[in-house]
């Protein structure tokens, strides 16, 4: 079977209301580029992929007028994907939602969220990703109340031999120092909203240990937005959000594991993988990150996955296609991330 994460960089802006997708030469939400060209990029995209399930980052928004779901099914049937059926989580007020586009041929999958509802007291242990997470963020002895602008989106699945796995999708953002008016404001806000990612890394990692624990096979893919060496903050901090959840230094049986991330915890100076591409325009210039992963728990590794990112200059089976390569550079500035694995 097939899993792929991948950000779609305003997925929202494709649809109307009624979740049809925008034909059309106006503007998308990506730097000019038409929304035409784009929901056609996406098509060929998500057609090369040929995945069972999607982890959808950045999905099209869910409100009082729009749905995520009938969105993404539209944008399916229009493109005749396999990967046709779309369910949702906790859905969040960013316009950025997380979603899943499967195949429901090969798979069954629900949205089975875990740990206790909290109400505004919070809680200390893996509250519900909806709830509030108690944590002293600064180690001055007080708790602090943290939330998720995404809440993750936890999957129970399983496919037609009755296989059984869990699946977490997952958009960590530590936001811009937005409203800072001199360098030490911006400091202080950067090392504030960096500390809030952290704590929902502790947060989430906390579930991952206890499925775990409870000898579940789990594959957890997303945006993480953080890794070794991302920002000037790291060394205030001595590990990343990315660290955290994988769960470095902890026993083997509860280390999730991408070769990617892997690669780059130990390769502190060197070649290292990407999965997004943004424009600096202050320096004219692209700045690569690794940022999307797709993570597995110990069993599941011992199945021999193999991962790809689907870098349209780094890849050679995408760089070999002319319409795939320029199609990932257009659809987005993320990157898709496959893993292929016998289930």
């Amino acid at each position: 079977m097939r899993f792929a994460t991948y950000n779609v960089e305003w997925f929202n802006a494709l649809f109307d209301d009624a979740g049809t997708p925008y034909d059309d030469g106006e503007w998308s939400g990506r730097h000019n580029v038409t929304r035409g060209d784009q929901l056609a990029a996406l098509g060929i995209v998500f057609t090369a992929l040929d995945a069972d399930a999607v982890m959808v980052i950045e999905a099209p928004d869910h409100n009082g007028k729009r749905a995520t779901v009938r969105a993404l099914e539209n944008f399916a049937a229009a493109m005749e994907l396999r990967a046709r059926k779309a369910i949702i989580g906790f859905y969040n007020d960013t316009q950025q939602e997380i979603a899943l586009l499967f195949d429901p041929d090969k798979l069954s999958c629900r949205h089975d969220p875990k740990g206790e509802p909290t109400g505004q007291k919070g809680a200390r242990e893996a509250p519900r990703f909806d709830g509030v997470f108690r944590i002293d963020l600064d180690i001055d002895a007080t708790e602090d109340l943290v939330v998720f602008s995404k809440p993750p989106f936890e999957i129970a699945a399983e496919t037609p031999s009755g296989a059984t796995f869990r699946m977490i999708g997952a958009h960590l953002k530590s936001k811009a120092p937005h409203g800072a008016t001199n360098r030490d404001e911006v400091m202080r806000m950067a090392i504030s909203n960096r500390r809030k990612q952290q704590a929902q890394a502790v947060w989430l990692r906390q579930r991952i240990v206890q499925h775990l624990e409870a000898g579940d096979e789990l594959i957890l893919m997303g945006d993480l937005n953080d890794g070794p060496g991302l920002d000037e903050y790291e060394h205030l901090f001595g590990r990343s959000s990315v660290e955290i959840i994988m769960g470095e230094g902890a026993e083997t049986a509860h280390v999730l594991y991408d070769p990617h991330a892997r690669r780059a915890l130990t390769r502190r100076i060197g070649a290292m993988n990407t999965t997004a591409r943004f424009y600096i325009q202050s320096e004219q210039r692209y700045l690569q990150a690794l940022l999307d992963y797709i993570m597995v728990s110990p069993g599941l590794r011992k199945k021999g996955p193999r991962w790809r990112i689907w870098h349209p200059f780094d890849d050679p089976g995408c760089w070999r296609v002319p319409d795939l390569r320029d199609a990932l550079i257009t659809a987005s500035d993320h990157f898709p991330v496959t893993m292929d694995i016998e289930l």
